[in-house]
């Protein structure tokens, strides 16, 4: 399965939760993420790259945008907030039924958005790298448990 995370500028949630993602490991699982506003090769933010290397989860350490040609390779598209699914709609309709918010995706029930810790310090980036932890834990589960 092909994952697609999706934020705005691909230097801080999208990124984080590809490398945790991609920390899993998981067969038959490949993961990317881009940003709907994010410039090509630009770094992730230092706050970000901190965290997963604090933990020594292989990550991209450059954004990308997001390219219909992503869109198409994905089987399903992660956004961090529902204005990011709304944009990514907007521009892209085609993909509307592979396309969820992360929270939507893993807790139907739950509402919101993924905190954005851009311009915060360490400790604000740190609250979106555990919510972020926690939510890709279940997202993990359901891919796992779609298997078999």
């Amino acid at each position: 399965m092909n994952i697609y995370f999706v934020c705005t500028g691909n230097t801080c949630r999208s990124p984080i939760a590809e490398a945790i993602l991609r920390s899993k490991m998981l067969d038959n699982v490949t993961v990317r993420s881009a940003g709907i506003h994010a410039q090509n090769g630009r770094p992730i933010s230092s706050n970000a790259q901190t965290l997963i290397q604090e933990v020594d989860m292989p990550h991209t350490p450059i954004s990308r945008a997001v390219s219909s040609e992503d869109l198409e390779w994905a089987d399903l598209i992660l956004t961090m907030t529902g204005a990011h699914r709304s944009i990514l709609l907007d521009m892209y309709p085609k993909v509307g039924m592979k396309t969820f918010t992360l929270k939507e995706f893993v807790r139907p029930d739950s509402k919101g958005d993924v905190l954005d810790p851009f311009g915060g310090n360490l400790k604000t980036y740190r609250r979106t790298f555990d919510e972020l932890q926690e939510l890709i834990e279940v997202l993990e589960q359901k891919l796992v448990e779609g298997k078999e």
